[in-house]
Formats: structure tokens, C-alpha cells, sequence
């Protein structure tokens, strides 16, 4: 019987006696009752809220993080330029790296005004040959800083630890190692949370917004301040594939060699979106204030959440389930609620629910809210074909005897082994033509099959596209596994090896 019916019949002249057979007991035929489903244990014949002041612990820890946070900003006593969640770097007086202060203008692609001067924070392992030929400039993921590896100075592990050092992939026997901090970070480098000369206050959402090549032309300033006029290679996971791709594009005779790892010469779409709800969940955070947070709370929440949606991203599906699968959290109401189901909870309560949780909360105050801003929005811009190119005007930093930026007939180096794809994306032949300045450089693409952030597929795309533009050097390998986009920083012995085998 629909509401409608009810109002209509309950206005009816006699009222009471309408109302008896409405809100009469209903019996059910025999045969309706029957049923195959299983009944639900009820816990008495009447329902009574056992929860009524139900506990949310997730909310709770919330809401002492920030009062813990105005209390320390309310008692530090400093000023604005000093309260940024900054990391455990002394600044600006580091004394775990090396800082390399440029005092001339840089110019950005997006941006008319050049960044007035600014600061390149970075690490160095090995030694430095005579010639000064056995540089390898390593470049970072979006979030970390120069410290890939220990140093004498900063013995902590660094987020690439296993993968520089004597006899490693990166072996500092033979390669001198440098690693930086890029442009629109918070570990060293100029970036948003950095004071601006000329209010003497930080940038904030002032700062320009700048580009992958933006940090590769700074990378290279620096190298011009260390006399070192070529690299023997330039080696990029993730964010620092993209550097990596764009350093061997901007300054072809200065890279001997390049290594993609789990990149992308062409932001896909969906990888644009996963980066552009970081951002919003971010920016919705009351606490952001427009960027401008630097002398107050930072925001917390909004970077725990754009972590946790991150983190998604960088592992995989298969490893969650071997790892995770579905089991959840002990609590101790199932020892009190013998003979009844496990009570669920809001809060995290799934073990892959408690992990996000963690990896959100470990993280929303060890890094500047403003850079993530920044730097992903910088990834989403990357995009190496031939139109989005000649868009920005781009030119090489200094003259080079490559193929300039126009569409020029070249001999693919597709063979037999390495067949053109059967079913190339539409953009392909545009990425080609954008990445032929390239084909002289060998080149190593290295994929993984369970990554969902910069997919296999992209990975061929890099591959193809240099093959088509005349690159007969390029070499590529597809790993399996299940540790998805963080492959690159767990597979020591397939990724190091990749590596080692195309450096030597």
C-alpha cells in the first residue's frame, strides 16, 4: 500500500476506524512465510539503541592532531617563515646537503616572468672523475627529496638505499651520483614555502606555477655551477622519468644516455584525474586558506586524504589481496559479543582501511601542502608530442645539432624483435615527432605489468615512439610482480639489474 493511499485513506470522515484496518496486524499466507533466506539473530524481541553515544576513534585522533597543532603553532613563538610543516632538514642552514644558490632569473615555460633567482638543495655519491665524464643525474619521484641515498653526513637510509652504492645499480665505484631536490619542493629547493625576496614572507600560491623542463633547466644550471658539461646518463623513476625524458629532449649533446622507469613521455588522462582528486580533496581543507597557511595549522586532513588516494595508486590490486585480503582489525567487543557477528565499525576497520589510514597519517605533515599542489600539477602538464611542443615554445637551452622541433621524415628502428604496435593509440605518431630530437640518445623503458598509476602500456608508447623517430638504441623491459608503481623502489634484483646491465 503506497503512502499516497495511507494520506488519502486517513483523511477519510471516520478516521479511527480507517486507521484499525490500515495499521492492523498483516499475516502472511503460510507459503509467504517460508523462505530459504536465513533469519537475522536478534538480540531481543524489541529493538533498543545500545550505541547511543557511538565512538568514532579515527575522528577523536583527528581532532587531537589539530588541537595539538594549535597549541604548538600557538606557543612556538615564530614567525611565519619559520612554521611551515617543514621536514627534519636543517634549513636554511642545511647541514645534511649541498645547497646551490643561482642569484640569475630563471626562465619558466608557463609563466612571463622569470623566478627571479632560487636554491637547488643536493646529495652526491662517488667521486668525480678527472674528466668529470661519470656523472649520472638522478631525478626524483614527486614527493621526495635529495637524500636517495646515506651519506657520512646523514646516515638515515635514503628512498633509494638499495640501489646506490658500491657494486649496485647506480655503482659509485665507477659513476659520480647527483640527486636534487626539484624546483617547487620543500626540501631544500625554492618552492612555495620559500621566502620570496620581495615581501620577505613565503610565496605561498604566489609562487609561478612551473613545469617539468622548469626543474630540468635548473638541474642543468646546476651542473653548469659544478663545471660538468655532459652526463653519462640521466636515470628517473616515476615523476623522474618524466626529467629524465625531459633533460635527454631540452639538451640532447649533454645526455649520454637516459633511463625511464615507470614513467610517461604523455600524461594520461586518467592518471591526470587520480592527481587532480588529490588536489581537490587538498584545496576543500578549510586549513589550506588558498596557500597561505605557512604562519597557522597546515592542512592535515586534506593531505591525509590526498595520500591515501595516492597510495592507491602506487601499489597494486593482486599484492592488497595476498596481503590484506579481506581480513580486518581485532576488536575487543568481539571478545564481550560471544555467539553474535562481529560488530563493523566506521572508522577504519578493514586491514587495508587501517594501512591507508596510517600511510595518510604518517605522511600529511612531513611534506609542504603547496608543493604537492605544485609538482603534481607540474606531471599533469608533461606532454612530449609534437603539437603540445610547438605550443610552448619550446627551444633547446643551448645550440645542438639535432633535429630541430619540426616534423622530419626519419628511418624507423623497428625490427623483427621489435615489431611497430599492432594497434597504436592516435597520438603516437605525434609523440614520435616530438620525441625525434632524441633518437641519438640509447635509451632504457622499463614497465611494470601491475601498474595502474603509469601503465605498461604507456611504457610501450615511450618505447614506440622513439623507435619511430629514428632511435635504433632504445631497450626495453616489462616486469612482472605484483608491487605495482613502487616496483621501481622494492625490486632490487630486476630493476637494479635492468639498470646495471644498460649503464655498463
Amino acid at each position: 500500500m503506497s503512502l499516497f493511499t495511507v494520506a488519502r485513506l486517513t483523511s477519510h470522515p471516520s478516521p479511527r476506524s480507517s486507521l484499525r484496518k490500515i495499521l492492523a496486524p498483516i499475516t502472511l499466507h503460510p507459503r509467504a512465510s517460508s523462505s530459504s533466506c536465513p533469519k537475522t539473530p536478534r538480540r531481543g524481541l524489541h529493538y533498543t539503541s545500545t550505541n547511543e553515544h557511538p565512538q568514532f576513534p579515527c575522528v577523536d585522533a583527528h581532532a587531537v592532531r589539530e588541537s595539538r597543532l594549535k597549541t604548538s603553532f600557538a606557543s612556538s613563538g615564530k614567525d611565519s617563515s619559520e612554521s611551515g610543516p617543514e621536514p627534519s632538514y636543517a634549513r636554511p642552514n642545511p647541514a645534511t646537503y649541498h645547497v646551490y644558490r643561482d642569484p640569475n632569473p630563471l626562465p619558466l615555460v608557463y609563466y612571463p616572468t622569470p623566478l627571479p633567482s632560487f636554491e637547488i638543495a643536493y646529495e652526491t655519491w662517488g667521486s668525480l672523475s678527472p674528466s668529470k665524464d661519470n656523472v649520472i643525474l638522478l631525478h626524483t619521484g614527486l614527493s621526495a627529496s635529495s637524500h636517495a641515498a646515506s651519506t657520512s653526513s646523514n646516515p638515515a637510509p635514503g628512498w633509494w638505499e638499495k640501489f646506490i652504492g658500491p657494486g649496485k645499480a647506480l655503482d659509485t665505484n665507477q659513476f659520480f651520483v647527483i640527486c636534487t631536490n626539484v624546483i617547487g619542493g620543500c626540501y631544500g629547493s625554492t618552492g612555495p614555502s620559500s621566502i620570496e625576496e620581495a615581501t620577505g614572507k613565503p610565496w605561498a600560491t604566489r609562487f609561478p606555477i612551473v613545469s617539468i623542463f622548469d626543474m630540468v633547466n635548473a638541474q642543468f644550471r646546476l651542473l653548469d655551477h659544478l663545471g660538468i658539461g655532459k652526463v653519462y646518463a640521466s636515470v628517473g623513476c616515476s615523476m623522474g622519468a618524466m626529467q629524465s625524458l625531459a633533460a635527454g629532449w631540452l639538451c640532447p649533446q649533454r645526455v649520454g644516455k637516459v633511463v625511464s622507469i615507470s614513467g610517461t613521455a604523455r600524461s594520461s588522462p586518467s592518471a591526470v584525474a587520480m592527481r587532480f582528486a588529490q588536489r581537490s580533496v587538498l584545496m576543500a581543507d578549510p586549513n589550506w586558506n588558498r596557500g597561505f597557511y605557512y604562519d597557522s595549522v597546515p592542512p592535515h586532513t586534506g593531505m591525509k586524504l590526498a595520500r591515501q588516494i595516492a597510495t592507491i595508486t602506487y601499489r597494486s590490486g593482486p599484492e592488497w589481496d595476498l596481503r590484506f585480503g579481506r581480513q580486518v582489525r581485532s576488536s575487543p567487543e568481539q571478545e564481550t559479543n560471544q555467539g553474535f557477528p562481529r560488530t563493523p565499525a566506521l572508522c577504519p576497520d578493514f586491514l587495508i582501511e587501517t594501512y591507508l589510514d596510517h600511510q595518510g597519517e604518517s605522511f600529511c605533515l612531513k611534506y609542504d601542502a603547496n608543493s604537492l599542489l605544485y609538482i603534481s600539477k607540474a606531471m599533469d602538464l608533461f606532454d612530449l608530442t609534437l603539437p603540445a611542443l610547438t605550443a610552448l615554445h619550446l627551444s633547446p637551452t643551448v645550440s645542438s645539432p639535432t633535429p630541430a622541433l619540426l616534423p622530419q621524415p626519419t628511418k624507423t628502428s623497428h625490427s623483427k624483435s621489435h615489431p611497430p604496435p599492432v594497434n597504436p593509440p592516435p597520438h603516437l605518431s605525434e609523440l614520435a615527432a616530438g620525441m625525434a630530437r632524441m633518437q641519438h640518445i640509447p635509451t632504457l623503458v622499463l614497465g611494470v605489468q601491475s601498474d595502474i598509476l603509469f601503465t605498461v602500456e604507456q611504457q610501450r608508447e615511450v618505447a614506440d615512439a622513439l623507435r619511430m623517430g629514428g632511435n635504433a638504441g632504445v631497450s626495453y623491459y616489462e616486469l612482472g610482480g605484483v608491487w605495482g608503481h613502487d616496483t621501481f623502489l622494492i625490486d632490487v634484483q630486476n630493476v637494479g639489474g635492468a639498470i646495471r646491465g644498460f649503464l655498463s
